[in-house]
């Protein structure tokens, strides 16, 4: 652990040879090669050391690195002479899918056709070798950005067939980022093609190639063996709450401070965990994320780094377009609070849209919940029912992540919604309703699925708006909903910090044309149901007087929206 701070390095080579900042995680490499499982599946969040370790595997093994234990002198590896012997003496494929983010299938396969041609061009040398036939120097030359899907989807199966020849051993091969393009699909609507593509591409390259010493894969997530493994009987899976590889990926809250030790910040170490500690692999608590740690170390200021480093497109489409379960469970999440829910690290994409124990599922293997404890297998209690997982949110850095992807979400209408705020502060109930119709017909589609009958479309909405207030009057106010007051659940109450701020309560109610002629008619049933169900119980009990309670009803009509204001008291008051 020498050397200087530097962000952003990948290359395993480069950073022992330019002496950058490095905790050895070479032990790695021993724990995976006495396991001697043929495919290897490893899931961890992003920016946790995935890439490095990889190219790590790549120098330690590969033929084209053969001597070089200049990168390894003084590491854990080293340790064991028969690893000495070991370095430098197979044939390896070494490949990323970490920028193929296109927006359509051919883009896609076209990426990925470049990728596998890069790849190719690295053995070049094969076509002027006499142990490759006229017929694999033909297939060789035929491997180009334009190919035929058939062609790609042998790619790797074939290349691994002519370096056993060349040099008489079997290939290992390497594929880092393999999900990138399948969330990418999941995201722009073409998963079946793309699922269908690299089923064909992984059977061929990992099941049916008899040249493969052994591989390993990396991902954020665990794509079901259904969609893209259904032929890959001989996969090891090792995600987030696997025992193997525990310390392997991320850093340990020893490593954390002994590096903060050396660089004279050790009375900084409560406030990095706040920020940055959070992360559970297997039976391996306390692993923080190398991203934000290196940033820190070398700016020495705390910021959400890990958390704002890239896209967060998928989890944030969840939660926009997920129902009235999901918000809310997220708004619990959000507060600081725990959820129960069965977990399956099996990710099934088509599940994401109905299924909240899904949502839960990626978001931990995303890494932006923790488990903070769970249910163990008891036979015949469990038979039936899952054992449920407790989860929070990973830490302080998640949580502000969290809080500007909700914000942005009302960026399309960042003016009238702020507007809206100040009115709801100043029961400005004019402002209030040209406002809420204003982002009503620009927002609803945005937090629509497209999936679910009108109806669902301003619940979507409202949910999505109580997060925004969660996070926009947070300093002010306690916003809480769906949560028993009086005889009932209320949707949406704002209790306020201060004493000199009134609460709010609000009621969204959308119209059953059966039951009510006008909008108007809607707004004040919602303002009843305030008043029957005493939904102010809760405030009046912790001495708020009824006079500083703020009642309102919002009806929805499709995109229309009325919003009635309730006397302090019981009835409903029509606002001009």
């Amino acid at each position: 652990m020498t050397g200087t701070v530097a962000i952003g390095h990948q290359d395993f080579e480069r950073i022992r040879n330019d002496h950058i900042f490095y905790i050895d995680k070479t032990r790695f490499i021993k724990e995976w090669w006495e396991r001697g499982d043929s495919v290897t599946l490893i899931t961890r969040p992003r920016r946790f050391g995935k890439t490095l370790n990889m190219s790590m595997l790549e120098k330690f093994f590969s033929v084209d690195y053969s001597g070089r234990s200049d990168m390894f002198e003084g590491l854990a590896v080293w340790e064991d002479d028969a690893y000495r012997q070991l370095q430098g003496t197979y044939p390896v494929v070494s490949l990323s899918f970490a920028n193929v983010k296109e927006k359509n299938y051919a883009n896609t396969v076209c990426r990925i056709c470049q990728i596998l041609t890069e790849v190719y061009s690295n053995y070049r040398f094969l076509l002027k070798s006499d142990k490759l036939s006229a017929e694999d120097k033909e297939y060789f030359r035929s491997v180009s950005d334009d190919m035929q899907e058939a062609t790609a989807t042998m790619a790797l199966h074939r290349l691994s067939r002519y370096l056993y020849q060349y040099y008489g051993k079997r290939a290992i091969i390497l594929l880092d980022e393999y999900d990138t393009p399948m969330q990418e699909a999941y995201v722009n609507g073409f998963w079946d093609e793309l699922a269908a593509f690299t089923r064909s591409m992984f059977n061929a390259a990992f099941k049916t190639n008899p040249c493969l010493d052994r591989a390993i894969m990396t991902g954020i997530t665990r794509v079901s063996r259904e969609s893209i493994f259904s032929d890959l009987n001989n996969l090891n899976i090792v995600t987030t709450t696997s025992k193997e590889y525990a310390d392997s990926f991320g850093f340990t809250e020893e490593e954390v401070f002994a590096a903060l030790d050396k660089l004279g910040l050790s009375d900084k170490k409560g406030t990095v965990k706040y920020w940055y500690d959070g992360f559970t692999f297997g039976d391996k608590p306390d692993i923080y994320n190398p991203w934000s740690i290196i940033n820190y170390l070398s700016k020495k200021e705390f910021r959400p780094y890990w958390a704002n480093s890239s896209s967060n497109s998928l989890v944030g489409k969840l939660l926009r377009e997920g129902n009235r379960d999901i918000k809310q469970s997220f708004e619990k999440l959000l507060a600081g609070g725990h959820i129960l829910t069965p977990i399956d690290e099996q990710i099934v994409y088509s599940h994401l849209d109905g299924s909240e124990a899904a949502v839960w599922s990626l978001m931990l293997s995303a890494g932006y919940l923790k488990v903070i404890s769970y249910e163990k297998f008891e036979p015949g209690v469990y038979d039936i029912l899952e054992p449920r997982y407790e989860l929070a949110l990973t830490n302080f850095e998640v949580r502000l992540m969290f809080g500007s992807m909700i914000r942005s979400w009302f960026q399309r209408s960042a003016s009238t919604y702020n507007t809206f705020l100040q009115a709801l502060l100043w029961d400005d109930l004019k402002t209030m309703n040209i406002c809420m119709n204003d982002m009503a017909a620009e927002m609803f589609s945005y937090f629509d699925t497209g999936k679910q009958p009108s109806r669902d479309q301003p619940e979507r909405f409202y949910h999505g708006f109580v997060l925004g207030l969660m996070v926009d009057l947070t300093g002010r106010y306690a916003v809480t909903s769906n949560r028993e007051s009086g005889f009932g659940r209320y949707d949406v109450m704002l209790e306020p910090k201060k004493k000199e701020d009134d609460a709010i309560i609000i009621e969204f109610k959308v119209q059953d044309p059966e039951d009510e002629k006008e909008l108007s008619d809607t707004a004040a049933a919602a303002l009843r149901q305030i008043d029957v169900k005493r939904y102010d119980a809760l405030l009046t009990a912790k001495g708020v007087s009824g006079e500083r309670i703020r009642k309102y009803g919002f009806a929805f009509q499709g995109k229309k929206v009325l919003i009635r204001k309730g006397n302090a008291g019981s009835a409903a008051e029509t606002a001009s």
